[in-house]
């Protein structure tokens, strides 16, 4: 009989987390936010000096969530800040990929989004209003470095991913810093919204 292959990664803060059986204690915000920060949207094919990080993303959403939602409370835009949180372990997989590795892809991306949501005081699953207005910012911001920083016409990018409100998106501009300076953006961002729900 072959020895069960690890299924558990080691984090930075001496956490260890079991990618098949995900808990909340085993979640920390430093390692979600180091290693969002070090994954590239768009598997690195974007311009600049930095890879647009999923960190750089996940505020870009948070943001674009609030204007679509502005009355929508504090801990929705937390959850809007986390929809991709998952992939600090996962990485981030571009959608044709995510198709061809198949169902096995979202039930682990839903499990350990469970435990990272209930380790922040959300809840397991989203209500279905919520969710739906944070993958409308997320579509949005797909758009925005779609058109600005990956190459695509604003017609492709619009059969891609539907164009935006132009009035949701006026004055933001894409950010590409450094690993370091977008996890420390992160984990503040994180840490104020958190304080906020009190």
């Amino acid at each position: 009989m072959a020895p069960q292959a690890r299924a558990w990664q080691r984090m930075l803060s001496g956490r260890r987390l079991d990618l098949l059986d995900p808990t909340p204690v085993d979640i920390e915000i430093e390692d979600i936010a180091r290693g969002l920060a070090f994954v590239a949207r768009w598997n690195g094919q974007t311009r600049g000096a930095h890879a647009y990080s999923v960190a750089e993303h996940s505020l870009l959403v948070e943001t674009l969530f609030a204007r679509i939602a502005p009355k929508a409370p504090v801990k929705w835009r937390l959850a809007a800040l986390l929809h991709d949180a998952p992939e600090y372990v996962i990485g981030d997989m571009i959608s044709p990929v995510k198709a061809a590795v198949g169902p096995g892809y979202e039930a682990l991306d839903v499990r350990l989004t469970a435990a990272i949501h209930l380790r922040f005081g959300l809840p397991a699953a989203l209500p279905v209003q919520i969710k739906r207005q944070i993958k409308k910012a997320d579509k949005i911001s797909a758009w925005m470095e779609a058109t600005q920083i990956a190459g695509f016409s604003e017609t492709e990018a619009s059969k891609f991913f539907g164009k935006p409100d132009t009035a949701v998106i006026a004055d933001l501009t894409l950010t590409l810093r450094p690993p370091a300076e977008t996890r420390d953006a992160f984990t503040a961002r994180h840490n104020s919204l958190l304080e906020s729900m009190g």
